[in-house]
């Protein structure tokens, strides 16, 4: 179970992700840097206790077209030390009030993450509130018609982004798609893609400017390549 401690982090999480999120291919905004808030998001449980995992919904209200700012998905996983070979996934560190010096990745790029997820899709584990320890999030849903990859045999999984989000290449020729740009479900009820190869999902809800809930895809879990 992993515990929320309400403590400072200098910079703060938002302060982290201005310059990186900028750089990375699915990015929509414009030039300059972007003006980040907090939209929603939720976590998820490191069964050794030792990985924070988060996966945070951040909106963009800078120099973004049409009505509603761009909402982009970002999985996090926090670290107490850094992550052999994933230097390039690093968004930064943090000092945290009460755990000390944080590595915080591209969880993407972490076996942690993409294991847990992929749990989740299976329905082996539950989303967890991003703000309270001990609380499932029921606003996540998610669906499997199948049983998709062992967890036991994934050590490693190449993530490629592109225009709009990240892609996993799995064992047994399984990809895992993550949504980076999200996109509300037009009848606020996402689900699985009619597309054969699609098998499970994650879908989840974030904050509009107006205060209303928005909900869409997260992730999609794929039987075999995209064409």
């Amino acid at each position: 179970m992993a515990v929320i401690h309400h403590t400072t982090l200098k910079p703060t999480k938002l302060e982290l992700l201005t310059a990186w999120l900028a750089s990375r291919p699915w990015y929509s905004g414009c030039a300059g840097e972007p003006v980040l808030r907090k939209a929603g998001g939720f976590r998820l449980d490191d069964p050794r206790g030792e990985v924070g995992i988060e996966f945070m919904v951040v909106t963009d209200t800078a120099d973004t077209p049409g009505p509603d700012p761009a909402a982009y998905l970002v999985p996090l996983t926090y670290r107490g030390a850094p992550l052999d070979g994933a230097e390039h996934a690093l968004v930064g560190t943090m000092e945290h009030g009460v755990l000390g010096r944080r590595w915080a990745y591209d969880g993407c790029h972490d076996p942690v993450l993409v294991t847990q997820l992929l749990a989740l899709i299976q329905g082996r584990v539950h989303a967890q509130d991003q703000n309270t320890t001990d609380a499932p999030d029921r606003e996540v849903t998610r669906s499997c018609t199948g049983d998709g990859p062992a967890l036991s045999a994934l050590r490693t999984a190449a993530a490629t982004d592109d225009e709009e989000g990240t892609e996993l290449a799995l064992p047994q020729g399984t990809t895992l798609r993550l949504h980076r740009l999200l996109r509300p479900a037009p009848d606020g009820t996402p689900a699985l893609p009619a597309a054969p190869e699609a098998t499970g999902h994650v879908a989840g809800a974030w904050n509009l400017p107006d205060g209303t809930r928005a909900r869409g895809l997260f992730a999609v879990l794929q039987a075999g390549p995209r064409p």
